[in-house]
């Protein structure tokens, strides 16, 4: 990887993956944008605070990838890090190049401590992501 991520992270399946510092400086020092995929009924309550983010639900990602910009550096970014790995893997299928995955996703993010935009009448509750529903909805 030759671009603004060199030096930096871990590879592991074949591409780069940031810790969420690394992350954080990226998107707030650099130009690197993130690209969270997590579905919008997982995006109500908890966003990453940076000024560059693109919203991209991973079942929008085949449709929609195009209008992604190839120029600048794409951080790709889910709760986790389980289905931003997939539209990795996409998207280097794609061409893209510049691309780092967000190891351990908004979670990771927020164990870390790092700006989120929290919305509380949009927080979820549920034994499992399959059975997630508003909690507060007034």
């Amino acid at each position: 990887m030759d671009g603004i991520f060199r030096n930096m992270g871990f590879m592991c399946a074949g591409f780069l993956n940031l810790g969420a510092h690394e992350a954080y400086l990226e998107a707030t020092e650099g130009e690197a944008i993130i690209v969270d995929v997590r579905e919008e009924r997982l995006t109500g309550y908890k966003n990453f605070d940076v000024p560059r983010l693109i919203h991209m639900p991973k079942s929008m990602m085949e449709k929609d990838y195009a209008g992604l910009p190839r120029e600048l550096p794409l951080i790709i970014a889910d709760s986790v890090g389980l289905r931003s790995h997939e539209v990795m893997e996409f998207l280097l299928g794609k061409g893209f190049t510049n691309l780092a995955n967000l190891a351990g996703g908004i979670v990771e993010w927020e164990q870390d401590g790092l700006p989120l935009k929290i919305d509380p009448t949009e927080q979820l509750s549920g034994s499992c992501v399959c059975q997630l529903r508003p909690r507060n909805k007034r």
